[in-house]
């Protein structure tokens, strides 16, 4: 495949951006063909997918070297003494399988969102900001060396902060959008760092450089990776920069979708995943142990706060960081695959339940609309019954659901499975904090299973908590529910690329032992499972019986129950209830100990330093030589006595100077 053919896949969501944007700014007629816009922005975004595909296909079939990345380049970059930088791009198996999510999702959100944003004043601009969003994604995951990485590092970031406020006119939402952006940024810093730090050691920032000299880099290592983590946390939003994900709510759905299943919100997996050899280092072995207790704390608080939303959006959002968690989880582990396989079955899932979730908010929109309510139409107590009106929408939730609480035979089965086993015999070698982290995600799992079940049956099921005499919510244009059954197929079969390897054979794992074998070095915990083999068995059933069990127990206690189901649980958890409905108050926290002292200090201390020291040195400056003009100026009489003595007194001082001096 010529390097025009996959510059292709970088370039053409570019152009699509370019074209849509000039053109919509020069020509208004243009803003108002949705079709034709549609199908510019979604073709940009198709394209590369069947290219990446095409690519995929020739990694697979023998004809060129396995295991060997496929490189091209674009132009120059920066080029002086000490370093030379490239846009350049690598496919190899872990950026291909990312570039199909992205551009396989992504493809799908933005068919969907043609039907979701119809007659929106602003549709143009989604698109181009959709476009551009994917260009900087695939500048991300394609990226050969950190550099370009970085680029699409910050340029998903700028195009989040674009996504989430689109409409900007609701302060809500701008605020949401503004939150985003600088919680991300506190992370770019500590990525900006980690730069400078592998930059000084390795004198490069091509990948194959640094995993090349990963065991030279010493105790900086522990630094580095740490770096890299704090990094991580604020794209993929774990503890302490997790807030600003729950809010991206307040951009459109499909933004949603799109930030928090497969792209964005995967960014610091994917760094993780691409450094892991640097992570091996025995350095960063901390490092490690700090990525899985966090994950397994950020894990359990999203999924304790999620049971007490009602927002549909909210629900899944809290669900996103939780699940983002497991990952997180897997990667502290040292199983990099596994979190790339929960990363693939996630995106495929939790896109289907986003995109689910828009097709009811824009029913319940319209149907509120009809009947003159005043009710939030995210508000899940408002729903009930929807199944019957919207029943593509309705079983695809279903079934998005039943694969994100880890039922047997589902795709989130099989990766959560594998990351709750890798995390627990992890233990047996490198600590017995591996336990605990396991048993954190145990419980996470049991409270997921739950609070996803009684999103869809207080959603979907029951009776409608709404009248239906006259007026009902109606199923989506099949523009919108076509996407959804192309997820919801893949929220099936997805899993089956990663069959228990102790179970079903060592070959039955695909991705670990076939698609990533000799990319990716995992821990060897291979060994440590077949010894443990009746143990390993024990784990399969105990995580069946947790996903069944606890399904059945949500589904029947709400059948029973209702909304009066939530007045039952609030008992259950006590106090504590109150605490997770209004999100552990960390927002509160943040605003307290952070963002009032900055505010403080930038009112009083910055400002007084400013116009005080800053202005006041550059206006004293000033002054002094308005003064020091003035008396010059008053020197400049006319009478040549008056400079005949300046002269003499000069000359006096100057010979006095040299006698003495």
């Amino acid at each position: 495949m010529s390097n025009t053919v996959l510059s292709l896949i970088v370039l053409l969501p570019l152009a699509g951006a370019a074209l849509i944007g000039l053109t919509g700014f020069l020509n208004e007629r243009f803003r108002h063909q949705e079709k034709l816009i549609g199908l510019i922005a979604t073709s940009a975004v198709a394209i590369p997918f069947f290219i990446i595909l095409a690519a995929f296909l020739q990694f697979t079939s023998g004809h060129g070297e396995h295991h060997d990345a496929i490189r091209f380049s674009i132009i120059p970059w920066i080029e002086t003494a000490g370093i030379k930088i490239n846009f350049s791009y690598h496919l190899d198996q872990l950026s291909l399988l990312m570039g199909m999510i992205v551009t396989g999702i992504g493809s799908l959100i933005h068919i969907y969102s043609i039907a979701y944003m119809h007659h929106d004043k602003g549709f143009y601009k989604f698109f181009l900001y959709l476009n551009l969003f994917i260009f900087a994604m695939l500048n991300l995951i394609l990226g050969d060396n950190m550099a370009v990485l970085f680029l699409g590092w910050e340029g998903v970031g700028v195009c989040s902060y674009l996504l989430i406020g689109f409409w900007y006119e609701d302060m809500e939402k701008a605020k949401a959008a503004q939150k985003a952006f600088v919680a991300n940024r506190i992370g770019d810093f500590a990525m900006i760092g980690a730069m400078f730090m592998i930059f000084g050691q390795v004198h490069s920032l091509n990948f194959a450089d640094i995993n090349a000299s990963a065991g030279s880099l010493g105790d900086n290592a522990f630094w580095i990776t740490l770096l890299l983590f704090i990094a991580a946390t604020g794209k993929s939003a774990q503890i302490p920069l997790y807030v600003w994900l729950p809010d991206a709510m307040a951009g459109p759905t499909p933004v949603s979708a799109l930030i928090h299943a497969a792209t964005m919100v995967t960014s610091g997996i994917y760094l993780i995943a691409r450094m892991h050899p640097v992570f091996n280092v025995p350095a960063a072995e901390p490092v490690l142990i700090v990525i899985a207790v966090v994950a397994a704390a950020t894990a359990i608080l999203a999924a304790l706060i999620a049971i007490a939303q009602n927002d549909i959006k909210k629900v899944l959002a809290y669900s996103t960081v939780s699940q983002l968690g497991f990952m997180f989880m897997a990667l502290g582990a040292g199983a990099y695959t596994t979190a790339i396989f929960h990363v693939m079955t996630h995106a495929f899932f939790k896109a289907c339940l986003f995109l689910g979730s828009g097709s009811v908010i824009h029913a319940m929109h319209h149907y509120f609309d009809e009947t003159h309510e005043h009710k939030d139409p995210q508000d899940i107590r408002f729903m009930g019954g929807l199944k019957k009106y919207m029943p593509a929408t309705g079983m695809t939730f279903w079934i998005s659901t039943l694969a994100i609480a880890g039922i047997p035979g589902l795709s989130g089965f099989f990766s959560k499975d594998e990351i709750l086993a890798n995390t627990f015999f992890s233990g047996f070698d490198h600590g017995s904090i591996y336990f605990i982290v396991w048993l954190v995600g145990t419980i996470t799992a049991c409270l997921t299973a739950f609070y996803m079940t009684r999103l869809t049956y207080l959603t979907f099921f029951g009776e409608a908590r709404y009248k239906t005499d006259k007026h009902h919510p109606h199923e989506s244009s099949p523009l919108m529910t076509i996407p959804l059954w192309i997820l919801g197929i893949l929220a099936v079969v997805g899993g089956y690329l990663g069959l228990p390897a102790g179970v079903f054979g060592h070959n039955a794992h695909i991705l670990n032992h076939t698609w990533f074998h000799g990319l990716i070095n995992n821990r060897d915990l291979e060994h440590t499972m077949h010894e443990h083999i009746a143990l390993e068995y024990g784990l399969l059933v105990l995580a069946i019986a947790i996903a069944v069990g606890v399904v059945y127990f949500a589904y029947n206690f709400y059948a029973k129950n209702g909304l009066e189901g939530d007045e039952k649980v609030k008992k259950v958890f006590g106090s504590m209830y109150k605490w997770m409905e209004n999100k552990f108050y960390v927002d509160e926290f943040y605003e307290k100990t952070i963002l009032k002292p900055f505010v403080w200090a930038g009112d009083n201390i910055v400002v007084w330093f400013d116009k005080n020291i800053i202005d006041g040195v550059i206006n004293g400056s000033a002054s002094a030589t308005a003064a020091v003009g003035d008396v010059i100026r008053r020197m400049q009489t006319g009478y040549v006595a008056h400079y005949a003595l300046i002269i003499s007194i000069g000359v006096v001082i100057i010979i006095g100077y040299l006698i003495l001096g």
